[in-house]
């Protein structure tokens, strides 16, 4: 599952991140293994989709939510 799946107002404890190509500045705001996701909302047309990570509000592309892997709690 990745953050992408998150129905609002659902959280998530970030697993992995897939790939490397993330921006260094989303896991320099807490974007890392062990830190708990809300998926706070999505936009219209279901992108961006804005999330709380580390008491930081984060506005996302799916591409990039596709590749942080979470489980849900």
């Amino acid at each position: 599952m990745n953050i992408a799946d998150l129905k609002e107002g659902e959280r998530g404890i970030v697993e992995d991140i897939v790939h490397e190509d993330i921006p260094l500045k989303l896991v320099e705001m807490g974007c890392l293994p062990g830190n708990e996701v809300l998926m706070m909302q999505r936009a219209p047309f279901k992108d961006p989709i804005c999330i709380k990570i580390n008491g930081s509000v984060i506005a996302l592309r799916k591409n990039i939510a596709k590749r942080i892997m979470i489980s849900k709690i």
